[in-house]
């Protein structure tokens, strides 16, 4: 079941270096993905805040 849920998403990701990059992120200990993570949501809310200001 989980294979299949895994190659949904891959296939919803068409930039192959992001998918790539996520790969290696699922590999990190929990404390350095919480950390990807929150640098990620840190730019997406610096990015839609910019996009309210204009």
């Amino acid at each position: 079941m989980m294979g299949s849920q895994d190659e949904a998403v891959a296939a919803q990701l068409t930039d192959k270096e992001l998918l790539r990059l996520f790969k290696l992120v699922e590999q990190l200990s929990p404390e350095d993905k919480h950390l990807v993570k929150t640098f990620i949501d840190a730019f997406l809310t610096k990015r839609q805040i910019q996009e309210l200001a204009k």
